[in-house]
Order: structure tokens, then sequence, then C-alpha cells
């Protein structure tokens, strides 16, 4: 990482950042190009494993790509702020973001619905929301086992104006 002073070094503070997120950006190998999609996502943590969670059609392209090869990439940011300095006609932006790879495995019937819960529990913490079991056949769920992940911060600028 270039910015070093901006890198997030603490896994715990990486897993927060993540929770506080509600798309994860999902890269697939597609030939020459990658093919990234915006997905809502669910995050598990067991010991040093990290797993996100997701949810889709049961075929596509998105599906036909992680068959044929179960690596990808994923980014996730948040806490954007722009910060515009007109005086000093400077201009900035902060955020945090996490961003690394690892393997997609493609869950089980019998694994579905405790994954789903913690994609519901994503975005409806300590809740325990409900969502329709019925819909478990016809949707297919997935996780990527991460890998390697690095973390990033750029905190608001203090610029004195004068």
């Amino acid at each position: 990482m270039r910015r070093s002073d901006r890198e997030i070094k603490n896994k715990q503070e990486m897993l927060d950042v993540m929770r506080k997120c509600d798309v994860c950006r999902l890269a697939f190998h597609d030939g020459d190009y990658p093919y990234i999609v915006p997905l809502n996502f669910g995050l598990s943590v067991t010991g040093d494993t990290v797993e996100l969670i997701f949810h889709s059609a049961l075929e596509g392209h998105k599906v036909d790509l992680m068959r044929r090869n179960n690596r990808a990439s994923f980014e996730m940011d948040c806490g954007h702020q722009l910060q515009y300095f007109e005086t000093k006609g400077y201009c900035t932006f902060a955020y945090e973001s996490v961003i690394g790879h690892g393997q997609i495995i493609i869950l089980e019937d019998s694994e579905k619905e405790g994954a789903l819960k913690e994609i519901m529990e994503q975005y409806h913490p300590g809740e325990n929301a409900y969502f329709n079991v019925a819909a478990i056949p016809r949707t297919l769920v997935f996780k990527l086992v991460v890998e390697e992940m690095t973390g990033k911060r750029k905190e608001l600028k203090q610029i004195e104006q004068s």
C-alpha cells in the first residue's frame, strides 16, 4: 500500500468497517476483463476465518463465472464525506474501505437458511429479522472465504482557512 499511514492494520477494525458497509462488490474472472457486481452481503467470522455471504438467482452470468472459476476479489467502502476548501482550491474525500480476495463456495440447501440469516443480520443487526423460507429452494446462496484482505481509511482533513 502506497500510503501506509492510511492502512488499517488491525483485523477487528477492518471487520468494523465491513459491518458499516451496505454493498460489497465482487469481481469475477471473465476473459479479458473482470466482471464486477454490487451485492448485498452477510459477514461471518469464526476464529480467523472471515466469510462473506451472498444470494442470487440460481442461474445467470455471475453464476456461470463462479462455477467456471471460484476465485474472486471483493471491495466495500463507506464513511464517504466530501470536503471542499474553496479558498484553498482544494477538494478531498474521507472514506473507509476493505478489499481482498478468496474462493467462492456454493452452499448446499441445508446450509442456506443459516447463511441467509447472516445476510439479514448485516442489515437488521440484533433483530432476528424475518424472511420467507419458501424462497430458499429458488435462491442460490454462496460464500467467499476470504484469504487476504486489507483496509484503508482517509480521515477528514483539517485545513486552516486564511
